[in-house]
């Protein structure tokens, strides 16, 4: 078995590669939208947020893993976070997802895997919760996760997925800069007939606009024409390929969008829908077999909801009139976490298929084509 993962363990916490030649978004000139970055550009940019990737490479047919996103350092269980979720089209599970709506909490980690792994997945979530010694009284868990169909590349149904590659992602998740691309989650995943995977980008409001910060990580394996700043990307260089794939729309994308601004959970629940507009301009079909889904979560102290309490307490949040900005903040980072996704991936070869990753020079060259021209 070879695992890909930073110093050749099967964890893979948010530090980057040591030696990372593709490009991001920004590398090349692309800069969605008219908010700036924060420092990492990734949704380690909101305060607290951490990251893990477990990398599954066996053989000739696995190509899989599992991506984890941590909203804080604290016991989420007695410490539940604000979130929502957004339903684009439901070809898909997002395991727990009732449950946030229904109450506006998050307990667990959300975790991300192939579509066969979610109930490994859920029992690696309880598990993990059920292990700490201050929830010895928890009887109810509501473990999230959320998957896209690997299949192509990756043996799906030999379910190579372990409860401990699980642990391992969300056990050794970290801040700091993420690896993107072939990891975690997205190791096996494929977008718009090019290679996919995971992809994250941040945005920071400006003072005068509340100074918040809105961070996105998505699992890219949709369909559709790839766009990229109103380029045809797909069309143009699909006809350039030799026999001319016809662009698909069946997969599916998750987004998790992170925010520290203290947000009801219906407001919330409107950034994720905006996680999901934002896929729009990728060029996204949102086909009939297209899993598409958001979840939104705060970090913000104020909003949290602390096991058991019965008690009321004073909450300053804020007003649905401000949220806008944060609504711009979501469309961009969606839209370059899309493409770091893809810009980030190298070509895979597994389970008898090659996937391409989006040819680079071909895409310079597009782009100052079309008046854009790339770095």
């Amino acid at each position: 078995m070879r695992i890909h993962a930073a110093v050749g363990v099967a964890l893979v916490g948010a530090s980057a590669f040591a030696a990372e030649p593709r490009p991001r978004a920004r590398d090349l000139g692309i800069t969605p939208g008219i908010y700036g970055p924060g420092r990492l550009n990734a949704i380690t940019d909101v305060e607290g947020v951490r990251v893990g990737h477990t990398t599954l490479v066996e053989g000739a047919a696995v190509r899989t893993g599992v991506t984890a996103v941590v909203p804080h350092g604290g016991n989420l269980f007695r410490d539940k976070v604000a979130a929502a979720v957004f339903a684009g089209n439901a070809f898909g599970k997002l395991a727990g997802s009732t449950q946030v709506q229904e109450l506006g909490t998050l307990e667990t980690p959300i975790v991300l895997t192939n579509t066969l792994a979610v109930g490994t997945a859920v029992e690696a979530l309880v598990a993990y919760t059920l292990a700490v010694s201050a929830n010895a009284d928890a009887r109810s868990v509501n473990a999230v996760v959320g998957e896209t169909n690997d299949g192509g590349l990756n043996d799906i149904r030999g379910r190579h997925v372990t409860r401990a590659h699980v642990l391992a992602a969300v056990r050794g998740a970290t801040g700091g800069a993420l690896a993107e691309g072939n990891v975690g989650a997205g190791t096996g995943t494929r977008a718009f007939e090019w290679k996919g995977g995971i992809g994250t980008a941040s945005r920071v409001l400006p003072a005068a606009e509340g100074g918040h910060t809105v961070g996105v990580l998505v699992q890219a394996n949709f369909g559709g024409q790839l766009t990229i700043g109103g380029v045809p990307v797909g069309r143009e260089l699909r006809s350039a390929r030799a026999g001319g794939l016809q662009p698909t729309g069946d997969g599916s994308c998750i987004v998790v969008v992170a925010t520290d601004a203290a947000l009801t959970t219906r407001d919330l629940e409107r950034l994720a829908t905006r996680g999901i507009f934002a896929l729009a301009r990728t060029g996204s079909s949102f086909s009939h077999g297209s899993g598409d889904y958001a979840i939104a979560f705060s970090t913000s102290p104020e909003t949290r909801t602390r096991h058991g309490e019965t008690t009321s307490r004073t909450r300053t949040l804020l007003p649905s009139d401000a949220v806008s900005p944060l609504f711009q903040a979501v469309l961009e980072a969606t839209e370059e976490a899309v493409y770091n996704a893809m810009l980030r991936a190298e070509t895979m070869t597994g389970n008898g298929i090659t996937v391409e990753a989006l040819p680079i020079d071909r895409l310079r060259d597009l782009l100052e084509r079309y008046g854009r021209p790339a770095r």
